[in-house]
């Protein structure tokens, strides 16, 4: 990790709960702090299954990617909203099955930019692995400096993982995701999910993190994310808990419900 001295690290307040190293917490991570585990614990005492949520939705990035890379030639992805790396992050899976996959990630976490320094200086065979400082509400910012790394007149896979429930306006929502799909070319990708309302505990989970400190999370119903992907072709089996998205084994109930869908 960088030096403390360093002016990214300075910006990291260790003392306010902050929505990627709860999720590290979360997902049994060291990167975090006492009031993060603080916000996460208080999450956990009414929705226990926040933590099952953490581990499966990287199991989900997983299959998709590895599905992408695999099956679908894709060889682009952008990565907005990423979060502190931890195992088989996005350019691992796609370069694992394809050594020139060009990886984009996109935080503006303090954190995540200190770990990004060292992610970006392991090897990544003939692809390429960066990472650009950025909020997800900076669509033109992001698009600019992710065409100095990706060729968007070739399919690019663009990924939202668990992140846009920090936008209270789901029409900001809907903005934020058309502007970055319509340039890319016919044959690209959008990976969505995202947490759902769909049990009181999660419902009380989610008021118990804003009574925390943590950012407020807001949960949508499934038809809401699912119209996110309007336009788009859904790739089997459409929008469905992540838990089910070409499961490898017997899929477990979670309020989550992402989709994979190609641009016609």
């Amino acid at each position: 990790m960088a030096s403390m001295d360093d002016p990214t690290s300075a910006r990291i307040q260790s003392d306010v709960p902050h929505a990627a190293r709860i999720w590290n917490y979360w997902m049994g991570g060291k990167d975090n702090f006492a009031a993060d585990r603080a916000a996460g614990d208080a999450v956990a005492q009414v929705y226990p299954e926040i933590v099952l949520m953490a581990k499966q939705s990287r199991q989900f990035l997983i299959r998709v990617v590895r599905h992408l890379a695999a099956e679908a030639g894709i060889r682009q992805f952008l990565d907005i909203g990423t979060g502190l790396p931890t195992m088989q992050n996005t350019h691992q899976v796609a370069q694992a099955v394809a050594p020139d996959s060009r990886v984009v990630y996109v935080d503006n976490d303090p954190l995540v930019l200190v770990h990004a320094r060292a992610l970006m200086t392991e090897a990544a065979g003939d692809g390429r692995t960066v990472h650009v400082d950025a909020d997800y509400h900076e669509p033109e910012r992001i698009l600019a400096e992710a065409r100095e790394v990706l060729d968007f007149s070739q399919p690019v896979a663009v990924m939202f993982m668990g992140v846009l429930g920090y936008e209270p306006d789901l029409k900001v929502v809907s903005s934020i995701v058309d502007q970055i799909v319509q340039v890319t070319p016919s044959g690209s990708y959008l990976v969505l999910w995202d947490g759902t309302n769909t049990t009181p505990a999660v419902v009380e989970g989610a008021a118990r993190l804003a009574q925390s400190g943590g950012v407020p999370y807001i949960l949508r119903a499934p038809d809401e994310i699912g119209g996110l992907f309007a336009g788009l072709e859904m790739v089997e089996p459409g929008l469905v808990q992540i838990t089910g998205w070409r499961p490898d084994g017997e899929a477990e109930w979670l309020d989550a419900y992402g989709a994979v869908a190609r641009k016609p």
